[in-house]
């Protein structure tokens, strides 16, 4: 139960409880099975038939004044940022090239590699399917994969949503090296994955897994009868007009723009990505307005029930024996994060922020989400190395949206 969304046309979200609607999404002590109740089987979702978000017109807005002379005065950084409140557009622009050598310039709709921000569509696909009553998230996986490895029958959907299922990252394994340069299908995926056992007991830790969303591809295929890309189209991309926005498992290209990374032979291209291997963890392309569109459709109602989209913000994160939370401070949703990240600068803001971060073969990201004043921050960036200042950037962004302080730097990472 996070944030209530009307469904009415032109309403905007509002809070449930006197509290922040975060609150809900970070609540203290609440895991996946205290809300679980018995799922709604529904043939349709609640929000079938809800007026789509409009479509801003595709301009340069410079409406924040502070946060536009700091990105003026940085010369560092290239990119796009985006801040939307409500439906208002406060800022939209893009810096640098998107490709040096081809000396082609930024545009407001260059395509950028998505890397893990991905893995909100993927969340967003197993809830989808869950509200057709066709799965459900306590589903074992060895429901949905059928050539299951014996340590993985306790695993259950929710465990590979909340990165709690105990399955070895692929950087974790010993071939990734190989895995890392060669194409593969889904199918080489998992079989690679069912050689190594277990990290853990299921939804005792959380130790962050690509291939454990690379399963869950797996069975939204399994589950819908179609290609992980296709469902995403037809669910997702063609209904909400993201006509930019799509996957590059197939190495086609999808006129995604270069991705860099600063070395010491100075800022070299990095045009090597094989997203294959991270299919449904990190391969999604998309642009600043089709991300806004997206961030609006999530969390306005658009897309899951109330009861799927509460799952999917809510903190997740398991108990251990002593009672005590398991993780970090930042809330475990699905496919998403919550935090305070602005208290990790030096104008501390203590609003709760719904996120998650991506960085993949030259490429750093960061989508925020505040859902009391309904801002949306977009920053994509094609420089892998620009971690710290894609997160300070999103800070001043969010900050000067919301009416906080304006801060110059981070305290903390």
């Amino acid at each position: 139960m996070a944030f209530h969304v009307p469904r009415r046309a032109g309403n905007h979200p509002r809070i449930v409880l006197a509290a922040l609607a975060a609150v809900a999404i970070i609540g203290g002590g609440l895991i996946a099975w205290t809300y679980l109740g018995d799922t709604p089987a529904v043939a349709e979702s609640e929000a079938d038939g809800l007026p789509l978000p409009t479509r801003p017109p595709l301009i340069e807005v410079e409406a924040l004044p502070r946060l536009e002379a700091a990105l003026d005065a940085n010369p560092r950084f290239m990119g796009g940022v985006l801040v939307a409140k409500g439906d208002q557009v406060l800022f939209r622009q893009v810096y640098g090239m998107a490709d040096r050598e081809a000396g082609r310039e930024m545009q407001l709709d260059s395509r950028f590699r998505l890397a893990s921000v991905s893995k909100q569509f993927t969340a967003a696909a197993i809830l989808r399917l869950q509200d057709r009553g066709v799965l459900d998230i306590r589903d074992p996986l060895c429901k949905w994969i059928t050539e299951c490895p014996e340590a993985w029958r306790p695993i259950r959907l929710h465990h590979l949503l909340t990165h709690t299922a105990g399955v070895p990252d692929l950087m974790q394994q010993s071939s990734w090296g190989l895995i890392r340069q060669t194409p593969r299908t889904p199918e080489e995926l998992t079989a690679t994955t069912a050689e190594y056992r277990l990290s853990f007991e299921p939804g005792t830790a959380i130790r962050y897994s690509n291939a454990g969303y690379n399963l869950l591809g797996v069975v939204v295929e399994r589950a819908s009868g179609m290609s992980f890309e296709d469902f995403l189209e037809t669910q997702f991309f063609e209904p909400l007009g993201m006509d930019d926005t799509g996957s590059d498992a197939d190495a086609a290209g999808h006129d995604v723009i270069m991705g860099y990374g600063d070395f010491p032979q100075g800022l070299t291209p990095q045009p090597n990505a094989n997203v294959s291997v991270v299919f449904a963890s990190g391969a999604l392309y998309s642009t600043l307005d089709d991300m806004l569109v997206w961030q609006q459709a999530l969390h306005r109602g658009h897309l899951l029930s109330d009861y799927s989209h509460a799952q999917m913000v809510m903190d997740h994160a398991p108990i251990d024996e002593t009672g005590e939370r398991v993780g970090r401070s930042r809330a475990l949703g699905y496919g998403l994060y919550a935090d305070r990240l602005g208290e990790r600068t030096d104008a501390p803001f203590g609003d709760m922020q719904v996120y998650h971060t991506g960085s993949w073969a030259g490429f750093r990201n960061l989508v925020l989400y505040q859902p009391e004043q309904d801002v949306t921050v977009v920053v994509l960036s094609n420089n892998y190395h620009l971690r710290d200042m894609v997160m300070l950037i999103a800070q001043q962004a969010m900050a000067e949206a919301l009416g906080r302080d304006f801060p110059r730097a981070l305290t903390r990472g």
